[in-house]
């Protein structure tokens, strides 16, 4: 029996890399956005230009779930033959399978519990175009067509989008709308309804659809920074492109043409950081994007920022590892690498963004960080959150918000008498004074260097001299507990001993989870950990609760280890859920480890705990 939705399926569509598919799929889910219906979509590419196999699967949920579901699909769109086989087995008994049908396929190709869609897209576009780029590009917009007769997507909205697309460019708008309408025309006269239908809602609301990445550089502009130094690595590119362009409108003087940012393209990693860390230290706000690797690179300057105390800001988004890893695919497996990055006693300032809206606000935030730390802050996003369009909330900014620069001496300062020690802690917060090279002609000099000295900034071997710089940096990151964003919490509608942490993409899969858990009978507190060092609220939460699990994507346990570890909590009391194989988390993974970790322990459900 076919399979009967409205408003809530999975499309997914098989394609290869390089044959432009990818924006005639975006076109198909933004036009589901147009009819007020909420989706996830995510691209799932492989670590080369063109020729290998490439996935977009589109979650359509009016309940207005954005993680990914997991399990089948209800709909595959299937136009790679190296493909085939694994994409006609991930349908659901009932599905549908649209294709290509030009050439005839044995019937041992096909499953008799869905239903076949095919039109045959490669004899039309061969009738109407004699171009054959031409021929693979339009062929993407027809299929697009015809799914939007399947499903009942309404024509004005591809329509505008077409229009909105290619803007003056009356010739591409109207071969577009003609290739359309070749899709329309053919599913209607050669396909019969099927049961996957869109209907108008107005659950989308003013939220926007946007790309993490994107948000990050936005954020770093807002939040003052005028230098990026980068090198290209998969998947951060497209954060210092992005912030390069937002520049270029937001940076550029209108009247003289005057660029008022750097972007500066380094030889490698080292080159990048050295560069951030250099205009850090001279009073610009500055940073770079990278990912793992990256990061790895990165250690030695990234020490001295912690050791010398200079502004910075890295983007990590993170990808799969280790070495270089699965370039294209998603992690959360960077967190201790960030944490504790460089050589000896080191502690650095992590951030984690949930999606493209947090993004823009820990974007902006990482360099007040920075500044009033003295040190380098980590925003750690992911893939799944850098490259994916995201439906989020509007950005916010408060126009009178002015960038915190921490304790800086003015001149003024210095001149009124002012006590100046570079390493001199004055308010007891582990935070002290620095100036800016060339603020005053006599006073506020001091020598930087990684080497240990004194509280005035004097070379020194001593040993109590050492460890009082030492506590003092540690006294700073206690200090940093109180500045980092305080995490989130998601109570059970039942009072519980269960609850679970999670942090930045794995959210909207995760609040899925707790949901299909409480259908189930089962209650699970959530907290969602923006941050570290850990707000006091995290450990409080977990100290309430006798299990916790910790839900990650990555496969040692990451945060649960850091935790552990700051926190001194017993690990038995923290029962990891880890899922690490390239592809962002989904609910029903996460609901089936947790029922299984019940099922499998001495923890046991509590529907029926008192309220």
């Amino acid at each position: 029996m076919s399979l009967a939705a409205v408003n809530d399926f999975v499309v997914k569509f098989a394609n290869v890399n390089g044959s432009g598919s990818a924006s005639a799929n975006g076109m198909f889910a933004k036009s589901i956005l147009r009819m007020g219906v909420p989706v996830a979509a995510r691209n799932i590419f492989p670590s080369n230009i063109q020729g290998l196999p490439t996935w977009y699967e589109v979650r359509v949920s009016e309940a207005g779930y954005l993680g990914r579901r997991g399990g089948g699909v209800e709909l595959m769109v299937a136009m790679n033959p190296q493909t085939w086989d694994q994409d006609v087995a991930s349908i659901e008994p009932g599905g549908y399978l649209f294709y290509d049908s030009s050439k005839p396929l044995p019937p041992a190709k096909f499953r008799n519990d869905i239903e076949v869609l095919g039109l045959p897209l490669t004899a039309i576009c061969n009738a109407a175009y004699t171009d054959p780029r031409q021929r693979q590009l339009f062929k993407n917009i027809i299929y697009v067509g015809a799914l939007a007769h399947l499903i009942g997507i309404e024509e004005s909205v591809l329509e505008t989008l077409v229009r909105e697309e290619f803007g003056s460019k009356v010739a591409l708008i109207d071969s577009n709308l003609k290739a359309l309408a070749m899709g329309r025309d053919a599913a209607a006269e050669n396909l019969a309804p099927i049961g996957l239908r869109m209907r108008r809602a107005d659950k989308v609301g003013d939220r926007i659809y946007v790309e993490g990445n994107s948000a990050a550089a936005l954020g770093a502009v807002y939040g003052g920074a005028t230098v990026c130094a980068w090198y290209p690595i998969t998947p951060s590119t497209s954060l210092a492109e992005a912030f390069t362009a937002h520049c270029q409108k937001l940076r550029t003087d209108p009247k003289t043409g005057e660029a008022r940012y750097a972007v500066i393209q380094g030889e490698d990693e080292i080159a990048s950081i050295g560069i951030v860390v250099g205009a850090g230290w001279n009073g610009a706000r500055a940073f770079t994007c990278t990912s793992g690797p990256g990061v790895s690179l990165m250690q030695e300057f990234v020490g001295l920022s912690y050791f010398a105390e200079i502004p910075a800001v890295i983007f990590d988004v993170q990808r799969g590892g280790p070495s270089t890893g699965m370039p294209t695919r998603t992690q959360q497996s960077d967190v201790l690498l960030a944490a504790y990055a460089s050589h000896g006693d080191t502690k650095h300032p992590l951030l984690f963004p949930e999606d493209p809206a947090e993004c823009f606000d820990f974007g902006a935030l990482a360099f007040d960080l920075a500044d009033r730390l003295q040190t380098t802050v980590f925003v750690m996003l992911d893939l799944d959150i850098g490259m994916n369009e995201w439906l989020c909330r509007p950005f916010r900014w408060d126009d009178s918000r002015k960038l915190d620069r921490g304790k800086v001496m003015t001149y003024d300062d210095l001149e009124t008498g002012k006590v100046f020690g570079r390493y001199l802690d004055v308010d007891g917060d582990g935070i002290a004074y620095r100036t800016l090279p060339g603020v005053h002609p006599e006073r506020g000099a001091y020598f930087t260097r990684g080497t240990s000295r004194d509280p005035y900034a004097r070379y020194s071997e001593e040993g109590p001299v050492y460890v009082a710089n030492m506590q003092r940096l540690l006294k700073k990151f206690e200090t940093a507990k109180t500045l980092i964003p305080a995490p989130v919490a998601r109570p059970a509608k039942r009072r519980t001993p269960h609850g679970a942490v999670y942090f930045g993409s794995t959210t909207p899969a995760m609040h899925e989870a707790l949901d299909l858990l409480e259908a189930q009978g089962v209650h699970v507190d959530g907290l969602r950990v923006r941050g570290f060092p850990f707000n006091d609220e995290v450990m409080a939460f977990i100290e309430a609760h006798e299990t916790v699990f910790v839900v990650e994507q990555n496969r040692d346990a990451q945060l649960r280890t850091l935790i552990m570890v700051e926190g001194g909590v017993d690990p038995a009391k923290l029962v990891p859920v880890l899922g690490y194989d390239g592809s962002p988390i989904t609910a029903r993974f996460i609901t089936d480890e947790i029922s299984r970790r019940m099922q499998g322990s001495s923890v046991t459900p509590t529907p029926q705990a008192a309220e």
